[in-house]
């Protein structure tokens, strides 16, 4: 059987080779190249020829509807799948009507990429599980309102909201009735000024301030650590960020939480509340977190930043010190201990 030829497109070096390490098992493919500009990826498409092609939608010089509409004109027979971290209605639906093969979350498992490859090459269409039913609608332009204020429940309520939970689903995790949910929900729509689901989670895009909370509403166990503690997480995870959080909660119910998924919100958030300690990731969706932490210790002086990644790259660690932080952590190392150590340090 003929190999199958693959290219593989995304502006992180460390990502490709983690996606390169990924399909390399699977049998008769061949990474034939790998590009991580759109401009390069042009290029790339007219030499090498690939049957499959594996590619983010956040790279320079890369619009991407336009792009794969221009793609799929010129190779219809070419398979593609994006891999990537945003999850909204503008990337997904438009990607998908545009011609994308597939649409692959990048924080899923490595075997759940591995069969959206095969998937995708015997010509099904593959969207990730935590996909399927989501529509979030386009951001609207900011407000200028004052945000309003939430109660414990509301906020509970409006992070399940951003999940893409059914009523079902959270009356399940709240531990109350479907009913009671959907009285809850129209008292949300009516302190937010909106009407509608989608609605209430534009909202929370545009104001993630929202959902930050005390740590001792979110903890459920006593802890050893006293003194409060701002806390800012930037991650495009929301999964991750909410576990984080937790697990900062546990260890600190005092904290106040900011979540931010971008460097734009990171940077908003920094310069408005000044927190004392930011954990941020080393790859965001729009933006390096490496140069978040630069730019935000311009804004934030007396902010202590630990970067995390998923990749220990000694380069990585290497810049993000020079960049400020008091210290770059795998994420694979993040438990109770070493995140009371990093609590422990940024009060000291």
């Amino acid at each position: 059987m003929p190999h199958i030829r693959v290219l593989l497109a995304d502006d992180h070096t460390v990502v490709r080779a983690g996606l390169r390490d990924a399909l390399r098992v699977l049998p008769d493919l061949e990474i034939v190249g790998e590009v991580g500009t759109g401009l390069e990826l042009m290029d790339a498409l007219a030499h090498i020829h690939p049957d499959l092609l594996v590619m983010d939608v956040n790279m320079p010089d890369f619009e991407p509807v336009p792009a794969v509409q221009q793609i799929k004109s010129k190779r219809p027979a070419l398979k593609i799948l994006i891999v990537s971290a945003y999850d909204d209605e503008s990337y997904v639906v438009g990607l998908l009507n545009a011609g994308v093969d597939g649409y692959h979350m990048k924080d899923q498992p490595l075997s759940d990429l591995q069969l959206a490859v095969q998937r995708v090459l015997n010509g099904d269409r593959w969207i990730s599980s935590s996909l399927v039913g989501k529509l979030t609608a386009h951001r609207a332009s900011s407000q200028s309102s004052p945000t309003p204020w939430l109660t414990r429940r509301q906020r509970e309520l409006l992070r399940l909201l951003t999940e893409g939970s059914d009523n079902r689903h959270i009356a399940l995790s709240l531990d109350i009735s479907v009913k009671t949910v959907e009285n809850h929900l129209t008292a949300l729509y009516r302190v937010l000024g909106v009407d509608s689901r989608l609605k209430a989670v534009n909202y929370a895009l545009r104001h993630p301030e929202l959902l930050a909370t005390s740590g001792q509403e979110a903890s459920e166990i006593p802890t050893r650590i006293e003194p409060g503690l701002t806390v800012l997480v930037v991650d495009d995870n929301p999964r991750y960020r909410q576990q984080l959080c937790r697990l900062i909660s546990k260890i600190c119910p005092s904290s106040l939480l900011y979540e931010a998924r971008n460097a734009s919100e990171a940077l908003t958030l920094g310069k408005q509340v000044q927190p004392q300690l930011a954990l941020i990731d080393v790859v965001l969706e729009d933006d390096d977190g490496i140069q978040c932490a630069r730019r935000l210790r311009t804004l934030s002086p007396s902010t202590r930043m630990v970067v995390i990644s998923a990749y220990p790259d000694r380069e990585f660690r290497r810049q993000a010190l020079s960049a400020g932080a008091i210290a770059f952590l795998d994420k694979k190392d993040f438990d109770t201990a070493s995140v009371r150590q990093v609590i422990e340090d940024a009060l000291r």
